[in-house]
């Protein structure tokens, strides 16, 4: 069982904030925005994997380093909505599914297979980040992917590949923890039952 002492919150990081806490960079700190403006975390919190600076959506802190590697690890499922450049196509989800060839530290990398399906727009969503500049120049589309790992960058390599780069990218759920009871910036502390039972408060 999970330790009672350790503390385990859920957030919504928006489009244009980094995954850590801080930075000792006087220069970066000027310029970017890191996790620990959202909320008064206690001492020994930490990101749970992350979500790049150009993507939003459920991120889980937590201090307790065991829990963050077994969720890391394990193979816990993680969905994501992503808003591709293009209408995408049967064949290009057929591909995404069954595994897809993309670089990943200097080498070439088979992902695993995979849940996708195009979906309709998400209304659970907030208005996507003015500077994505989406739907400008061509239609776009939507589909909900499912991983068990997490490579760095992995859905916009994978999309990117088969021929619709990712525009806008939101991560819905890990495990059976969602966002749809939260908002952009918004902090909640949850309860973890187990490290084999991720699942909501």
């Amino acid at each position: 069982m999970i330790k009672t002492n350790h503390q385990h919150f859920k957030i919504y990081k928006p489009f244009g904030m980094l995954s850590q806490m801080g930075s000792n960079d006087s220069k970066e700190v000027r310029n970017k925005r890191f996790l620990g403006d959202l909320y008064n975390f206690p001492d020994g919190i930490m990101p749970v994997g992350r979500l790049d600076e150009k993507s939003e959506g459920l991120l889980l802190m937590t201090t307790d380093g065991k829990l963050s590697d077994t969720i890391n690890r394990s193979g816990v499922e993680k969905e994501y909505y992503a808003q591709l450049d293009g209408e995408i196509t049967k064949a290009a989800t057929d591909h995404l599914k069954t595994g897809i060839e993309i670089g990943f530290g200097g080498k070439r990398y088979i992902t695993k297979p995979c849940e996708v399906q195009k979906i309709d727009t998400p209304s659970l969503l907030s208005e996507a980040d003015p500077s994505l500049r989406i739907g400008r120049h061509r239609p776009t589309s939507w589909i909900s992917i499912v991983l068990i790992e997490g490579k760095f960058r992995q859905v916009r390599k994978m999309t990117a590949a088969v021929g619709f780069p990712t525009l806008r990218l939101v991560r819905i759920r890990i495990g059976g923890i969602t966002l749809k009871d939260l908002a952009p910036l918004e902090v909640k502390e949850i309860r973890v039952s187990s490290q084999d039972d991720i699942s909501d408060v």
